[in-house]
């Protein structure tokens, strides 16, 4: 118990020492250069099933939408308990830098990136990150945390045989955690607007409850280091919603708040499909853009003043399956 409170207050930190399969656990670093040319996201972890245990470490080519899913035993697998560091064969993971020495046939990735400035989801007692009280809640089919809203990079990586300069570039990281995606789901993220240090992430999904299911909401803007958040446990309410197969339009308010957001990617860009936890396998079709645009505007309820109004680029986009 002393322990699984504790990492619940710690989102970064390894959940898994205890799980049973199924189980999944993964870390999402999204990697953009100062050009923005160059958006990959690299995405290392673990999965537990009957018969198929492995950990892995995907990476995505957010330009031309290639992907690459690099498997490992399990036993290449290591977390450090009282920290985030992580290992999956030759490659470490920790909040302050990324090593990777990733050689196959589909794709080579060999370098160090290091972060600077991370901006991490505020964890207290009664709301230990993104998830709020429900982080407290066991055997949610699938647990969230933001590690870093937005940071810079320094650093370069060699993709088969190009060197990539990342220094001076953005980066975002996250995670997820449980048995299994959600049946359906859409996941917006961005921290690309004109003036540095803005970043919204945005998930809204079919959630199994006691039986039955609810569609609930988790958003965060970053800004002017100040988190606005929306979400179904802080009372929020979505006023619209709609998404297509390319375009979202979601606005919702809480009492003192209204955040309008439309995603879109154009079609014909290259849109990577990554794997995903089903509770069988890592066999999951997660389609993924990281060339979206996103456009935001963040308003008071009471006189409709604009606090916030901007356009975010090279944006993470997923859409997957059908809210009801």
């Amino acid at each position: 118990m002393r322990r699984w409170l504790q990492t619940r207050l710690h989102p970064a930190w390894y959940q898994g020492y205890r799980a049973r399969p199924p189980y999944f656990e993964g870390w999402y670093f999204k990697l953009i250069d100062p050009t923005e040319h160059h958006r990959y996201a690299v995405i290392p972890g673990v999965f537990l099933g009957r018969g198929n245990s492995h950990a892995f470490v995907q990476v995505l080519d957010g330009v031309t939408g290639e992907t690459a899913y690099h498997e490992y035993p399990l036993e290449a697998f290591r977390a450090a308990e009282d920290r985030f560091d992580v290992r999956v064969g030759p490659n470490r993971f920790t909040p302050e830098q990324i090593e990777l020495q990733i050689a196959s046939a589909e794709r080579a990735v060999t370098g160090v990136l290091r972060f600077g400035g991370l901006t991490p989801w505020p964890v207290t007692l009664l709301s230990p990150g993104i998830m709020g009280w429900y982080a407290w809640v066991p055997q949610m089919e699938c647990y969230h945390g933001v590690l870093s809203f937005d940071h810079e990079i320094q650093g370069a990586l060699t993709v088969d045989g190009q060197a990539i300069d990342f220094s001076a570039g953005r980066g975002y990281i996250e995670k997820d955690w449980g048995r299994s995606f959600p049946a359906a789901w859409v996941w917006i993220q961005t921290n690309h607007f004109e003036r540095p240090g803005t970043s919204l992430t945005a998930s809204i999904a079919v959630i199994p409850w006691m039986g039955s299911s609810f569609l609930g909401f988790i958003i965060g803007l970053w800004h002017e280091r100040r988190l606005y958040r929306f979400a179904t446990y802080t009372g929020a309410r979505v006023e619209k919603l709609t998404a297509a197969e390319n375009h979202v339009g979601w606005v919702v308010r809480d009492r003192r708040y209204r955040l309008e957001i439309e995603a879109r990617r154009e079609v014909g860009f290259r849109t990577g499909v990554l794997r995903g936890p089903t509770g069988m396998d890592m066999g999951g079709r997660v389609p993924e853009s990281l060339q979206a645009q996103v456009s935001l505007r963040l308003s008071t309820v009471a006189g409709d003043s604009t606090i916030f109004e901007g356009v975010g680029r090279n944006a993470g986009l997923e859409i997957v399956g059908e809210l009801p």
